[in-house]
């Protein structure tokens, strides 16, 4: 597949708006995490999902679909609150991977570029536009596909797909992508994901945050019709061939990704949204007040 040139077709991103994104929430053990609640950064008790569907609301996009497992569609629209109204809940009837969430939105995409996020990811911009903003107008400005990453210590990528690539010249934080893996194993992202100017031991994972173009659907197809592919899709397998496609970007967003299914998530990413919002200085003065009863 190496040898087969890239086809660049970026006129999806160029020529259409981004108005619609996809919420992915109906993976095995995630179908729940999107209905937790927190405290937002105004000190408002919400739930992630509602969380999720600001940050899309706020970077312009119109249309939001959420991939949901068989029988939650009416928590998930009473989570939803206000955003519900521009919601459409599809149903995954079988957990067969992350790609066939996805492709189960095609006909909502259409041949439009679209937003993609993981319910079980929050992310917090350290700039004044929020991580969303921050790819849609990378992947306008670029005219192609364009994955959100974030430099990951070699520890976690068992949690994580991981991109391989080089620097754009003139661009500190966009990667030209020349390689996917689901979870590589330390061996498999030394041989193939070392990215120069990263620190040593650090890759380049998937931040839960994508603007992709209508040729992914297409891929998603072709292997979801494949008689030789069995059990779970998964995404990664078909950006892995989008690489050969077309132009495909990462970008390292001025940003960090919470994942509140890992141990300790859902508390690290109310913590993270605490110290970002207006009450800052109070919850410091908290945190500072519990170690110290911690030490007595």
């Amino acid at each position: 597949m190496s040898g087969i040139a890239k086809v660049r077709l970026p006129r999806h991103v160029a020529r259409v708006k981004i108005h619609k994104a996809i919420i992915t929430a109906a993976g095995k053990n995630q179908s729940s995490l999107p209905l937790q609640m927190l405290v937002d950064r105004d000190g408002v008790a919400k739930s992630a999902l509602a969380i999720l569907a600001e940050e899309i609301t706020s970077a312009g996009i119109e249309e939001i679909a959420v991939i949901i497992s068989p029988g939650t569609e009416k928590s998930y629209v009473a989570n939803a609150g206000l955003h519900a109204r521009r919601m459409h809940f599809i149903v995954q009837p079988e957990p067969l991977g992350y790609g066939h969430a996805v492709h189960c939105a095609a006909e909502f995409t259409g041949s439009d570029a679209f937003l993609l996020m993981t319910g079980d990811h929050l992310h917090i911009s350290q700039t004044g536009q929020s991580c969303a903003q921050q790819l849609i107008e990378t992947a306008r400005s670029e005219k192609c596909a364009v994955s959100a990453v974030q430099a990951t210590h070699e520890r976690m990528l068992p949690h994580y797909g991981c991109v391989g690539g080089h620097r754009v010249a003139g661009r500190e934080r966009l990667y030209d992508v020349d390689a996917v893996i689901e979870k590589p194993t330390p061996t498999e992202a030394e041989q193939r994901l070392v990215v120069p100017g990263l620190r040593a031991g650090r890759y380049l994972c998937f931040f839960g945050l994508h603007v992709l173009t209508p040729a992914i659907m297409g891929i998603l197809a072709r292997q979801l019709a494949d008689p030789a592919v069995t059990g779970n899709t998964d995404l990664s397998g078909a950006l892995a061939e989008l690489v050969h496609c077309e132009r495909y970007l990462a970008h390292e967003l001025k940003g960090l990704r919470h994942d509140i299914g890992q141990r300790y998530g859902l508390l690290n990413a109310q913590l993270a949204l605490a110290l970002s919002g207006k009450d800052r200085d109070e919850v410091l003065t908290q945190i500072v007040e519990l170690l110290a009863q911690s030490q007595a």
